[in-house]
């Protein structure tokens, strides 16, 4: 197999006072924190579109990377040819998991079941390179939003073929995930949404969406692939609005619809600032439904309205998500993937690794920082001080739900007006930039 980064030796972890830009000064795999290894609690994944596929075009000017390995053919050929660049940069860079979808590692061909038939041919040579280098697969799944077929959307689209399309590709994704013992799979709606209401049955689309869902279940559970189901939220573009737009929304289709226990959420930061939210925000409403599966880690810029899919490298941002992850348990399905693109300015193939390597150096300390901040306890020492009045007394009555409004009534009337104690913002807020 041809080395197509044969300028770049393995990424190995050199310490904080290395000046070596391709090495890991903070990210150190077998380096115990909290009681196991890093890279235990980390998982990271890289994505096999931004890597292998992004062109680092934007709105305004066309793609700027070097894919020296890619004849930009819509060949068998060419896609396994990427297929081995990809496994060669993930044992460089030492990442152990990947996610991809289907038309990312195997294109459209002239019928469906050529489509199917070539992808299934390079899933198996995926497989084979898994083998080889010990390599798993995160997660999986389906194009459907970029073929002009589904720009009405694919389950929700309002023509009933494209839905069977759309389920086709799912099939056969979920079969190919299923075959490479992939660890989830990921339902991401980019056009499961509207453009505008003035042409649109919302709600039949949304049972429609529930149905299809409901078909994956059942399918999944016909081949015996026992992986984890995610639904990634995501509010808006390329749709107006997406029926999944947030953590909280996705929560309330799955429980409408009866699909939260084969459902768990897939959290990326970017979305979650699109949506208005913090991604600390998302996953406290998702890990109170006992529902967060796995994380695209990535960030955007606030100063753009769109999905800019910048690497993390702010440390406030990874000290909080894995603050959260810690409090946890840790993944117990799931991990960190990368969905995460190089700036177009930085297209040389060497840029790969610069990019990743900061993304896990940022995690690496925000692992060790909230480590940290987790066995002192003060921040859980003044929460729980905070809402201390509930844990007896009459609190204790209201959360055991022992009392009501005509219970309540009458004790306030026998109390002196309650006098609040500071919440103290400004100071923990000093304390957390003192871990940091």
């Amino acid at each position: 197999m041809a080395a197509y980064f044969s300028g770049i030796e393995k990424i190995n972890y050199e310490g904080p006072d290395s000046d070596n830009p391709l090495a890991f000064h903070h990210y150190n795999p077998t380096e115990l924190v909290a009681g196991k290894p890093m890279k235990d609690h980390l998982r990271f994944g890289a994505a096999y579109w931004h890597c292998m596929r992004n062109e680092l075009a934007d709105p305004f000017g066309a793609g700027t990377a070097l894919m020296p390995w890619d004849d930009g053919s819509a060949t068998e050929q060419n896609a396994l040819k990427r297929a081995d660049v990809f496994f060669e940069f993930l044992e460089k860079i030492g990442i152990d998991y990947y996610c991809f979808h289907d038309r990312d590692i195997s294109p459209e061909c002239g019928t469906l079941t050529e489509t199917h038939d070539m992808f299934h041919r390079v899933v198996a040579h995926f497989g084979d390179l898994q083998k080889q280098g010990g390599k798993k697969l995160l997660w999986g799944t389906a194009c459907l939003f970029s073929h002009p077929r589904y720009a009405h959307g694919a389950s929700t689209s309002p023509n009933a073929d494209v839905f069977a399309y759309g389920a086709s590709q799912v099939k056969n994704a979920i079969d190919a995930t299923h075959a490479l013992g992939g660890e989830g799979y990921t339902f991401w709606g980019g056009r499961e949404g509207y453009g505008s209401l003035i042409n649109t049955d919302m709600t039949r689309e949304v049972d429609h969406l529930a149905t299809f869902l409901h078909m994956a279940v059942d399918y999944a559970k016909s081949i015996g692939y026992t992986g984890q189901f995610y639904i990634e939220p995501k509010p808006r573009e390329p749709s107006t609005h997406q029926y999944d737009s947030d953590a909280a929304a996705c929560l309330n289709f799955l429980r409408q619809y009866d699909l939260l226990d084969h459902f768990k959420l897939n959290l990326e930061t970017n979305h979650a600032t699109l949506a208005g939210h913090t991604m600390e925000h998302e996953m406290e409403v998702a890990i109170g439904a006992n529902a967060l599966g796995s994380i695209d880690a990535n960030r955007g810029d606030e100063l753009l309205g769109w999905d800019t899919d910048q690497f993390p490298t702010n440390l406030y941002g990874t000290t909080n998500v894995m603050l959260r992850l810690l409090k946890m348990g840790g993944f117990t399905t799931g991990g960190l993937n990368f969905d995460a693109k190089r700036r177009r300015e930085s297209h040389e193939p060497v840029d790969l690794f610069h990019a990743h390597i900061g993304g896990m150096d940022a995690f690496a300390r925000g692992l060790k920082i909230a480590a940290k901040i987790i066995e002192d306890g003060r921040f859980s020492e003044f929460v729980k001080t905070r809402y201390s009045s509930f844990d007896s007394g009459m609190g204790g009555k209201i959360e055991a739900k022992q009392v009501g409004f005509q219970d309540l009534d009458e004790y306030a009337r026998g109390i002196e007006a309650p006098q609040l104690s500071s919440g103290r913002q400004e100071h923990l807020e000093n304390v957390l930039n003192d871990y940091l």
